[in-house]
């Protein structure tokens, strides 16, 4: 089951606020009946229908994409920057990434239309593991790394354990190449945690998310996952059939 607003927008009909000034004008009906209620439930049984027009619901879209720099992980830009749905050809689905990237950050992002399968992957509760390398400034210390592996507070909040790798460094240019896996998915996570133990990054990518990597893809580029993949995602987030 899924809200009214959401089914809408995700059949193409409007924005998801559009979606909501329709419901509570009258314009949409379920089941014959006129719903005006924001937050209403509906199924895939269903029949929805907008000014009498019946809608559809989209078939689900699983995206797996290599996310250059200097892209923006959201659907719409205000700024009008190229986003990473921008990136996505060939898709007549409204997708939306799963979390976020920074937009000076590369690496593994998801796309989907499936709401149910984001929030799970993007909850804390399901621990999915999310592995980043940086370049960072300095050469972090085994202090340092150990910090990290135990949980540093970033701001008055604590930070869960992440698990750290030095991969290289370079004594004369003074800065390092770190390995960080985490679950949580906070804004900046890992660079504010590096931050936080005196090395500050300079660059970042995303190089795994749970047990799909960017293996194959040249940046910008994007596939649809495997249907073994797309089973594993539900398994590690509980929805598997």
């Amino acid at each position: 089951m899924e809200r009214l607003q959401k089914v809408l927008a995700h059949a193409g009909v409007a924005s998801r606020r559009q979606a909501e000034k329709f419901i509570t004008s009258g314009h949409v009906r379920v089941n014959q009946t006129v719903v005006t209620e924001l937050g209403t439930k509906v199924g895939v049984h269903d029949a929805i229908s907008v000014d009498n027009v019946p809608i559809t619901a989209e078939a689900p879209v699983y995206m797996l994409l290599y996310k250059p720099r200097g892209v923006v992980s959201t659907a719409h830009d205000d700024k009008q920057r190229k986003t990473v749905v921008d990136l996505i050809e060939n898709v007549p689905q409204r997708i939306y990434p799963v979390g976020r990237l920074d937009y000076d950050t590369s690496g593994l992002l998801l796309l989907t239309n499936d709401g149910e399968l984001a929030n799970r992957l993007t909850h804390p509760r399901y621990e999915v593991e999310k592995t980043y390398v940086a370049r960072v400034t300095g050469v972090p210390t085994n202090d340092a790394l150990r910090q990290l592996r135990q949980g540093v507070t970033v701001e008055g909040e604590p930070y869960a354990p992440a698990k750290t790798k030095m991969l290289s460094y370079d004594q004369k240019k003074k800065t390092a190449i770190v390995q960080l896996t985490i679950h949580e998915g906070r804004n900046h996570q890992v660079k504010k945690m590096l931050a936080a133990v005196g090395y500050p990054v300079e660059k970042l990518k995303r190089e795994q998310y749970g047990f799909l990597t960017l293996k194959g893809l040249q940046s910008g580029d994007s596939r649809h996952l495997k249907p073994e993949e797309l089973k594993e995602l539900k398994r590690l987030t509980g929805l598997a059939d």
